[in-house]
């Protein structure tokens, strides 16, 4: 039977201990999946698990902004990264919050009827390129922001190492079974969730300052170790590669990279031998969906074999090189 997972294989939930033990165990009681494909594919580096997992449930899942509002903004933020998977799976969990009608005009890149969930959504679109600020309470604004920075990560780590399907043959595509998704996890999204219970995961992993925005809040904890966690994979790339990556990624324009000359073009005084690995952190950052299977074969070539968690940790450090980029254009304030 075909899977989702593309170049990592998971660690199965049965066969999962300590910290990954853990992680699946909260995924399951508080999302209401036992087996969720981003989760198990990060599994190799448990050191990314924990601090993704712990981002996305203390911006998402809990706290006081409304739920179909966060909702609204992951979906957006996924329509603007180009990732089905995402899209289908956040639509689906709009489907759950009872906003029927609100899922498939997000999902269709469509502006929402309702005057706030439209400035919300045009914003999410827009977070790669706007630096603005959310049009939220300020109460709410640590929630909203960590949701749409979580998701620029996630969405990377999705288009890198899974498919497009969330289901079989593409059958979430359908709005009868979105539909039927949604009704069947109502209960478990409609709850709201105690803030803070993540953390406890990410004791003994690095960490670091925690960001003005976010400042005395668990998702602003939360940010602070996945950046710390997954810039630990700069360790995998040369000095002229991330040389080369950083300086591209800074000179971002928060669009999709033209399909002629790049990632050529950037990478052009990397040596051959450190190519591999920068093309695949560069493609994380700006351009996730365009990472092939020959991509991944030189890079475990020219690493002389290369583990899956080397994998995991080399695209997030792509990754959160792109999200710290989106953090400071955003350029928001404490709340």
């Amino acid at each position: 039977m075909p899977t989702p997972y593309r170049y990592v294989t998971p660690v199965p939930t049965e066969a999962a201990a300590g910290l990954i033990a853990q992680v699946y165990a909260q995924i399951a009681s508080d999302f209401g999946m036992a087996r969720m494909p981003l989760f198990l594919t990060l599994s190799p580096a448990p050191e990314v698990l924990a601090p993704t997992w712990a981002m996305l449930r203390e911006s998402l899942l809990a706290g006081q902004a409304p739920r179909a509002a966060k909702e609204v903004v992951a979906t957006g933020v996924s329509l603007a990264n180009k990732c089905p998977f995402c899209v289908d799976a956040h639509t689906v969990l709009l489907h759950a919050t009872g906003e029927h009608e609100l899922a498939e005009t997000v999902a269709r890149g469509e502006k929402p009827s309702d005057p706030e969930h439209a400035r919300l959504f045009a914003w999410a679109t827009g977070t790669a390129t706007s630096g603005q600020a959310p049009p939220c309470p300020p109460g709410h604004a640590a929630e909203l922001i960590g949701t749409a920075l979580a998701f620029h990560f996630i969405n990377r780590m999705v288009s890198s190492l899974l498919t497009d399907d969330l289901l079989p043959a593409g059958l979430q595509r359908s709005r009868l079974v979105r539909g039927l998704g949604g009704r069947a996890l109502a209960r478990t999204v409609r709850r709201r969730l105690p803030q803070g219970e993540a953390l406890p995961l990410l004791r003994g992993l690095p960490s670091g300052p925690v960001p003005a925005w976010a400042a005395g809040t668990p998702a602003g904890t939360a940010f602070a170790a996945l950046l710390a966690a997954a810039g630990e994979g700069v360790h995998l790339l040369g000095d002229t590669a991330r040389e080369a990556v950083v300086e591209a990624v800074a000179d971002w324009d928060g669009e999709h990279p033209a399909l002629s000359g790049w990632p050529s073009g950037p990478l052009a005084d990397v040596a051959p031998a450190q190519r591999p690995a920068a093309r695949l952190a560069l493609l994380a950052a700006l351009a996730p969906y365009r990472v092939t299977d020959a991509d991944v074969a030189a890079w475990r070539e020219a690493g002389g074999g290369r583990s899956d968690a080397d994998l995991v940790r080399l695209l997030a450090f792509g990754a959160i090189t792109a999200v710290r980029r989106i953090e400071a254009a955003l350029a928001v304030p404490a709340s």
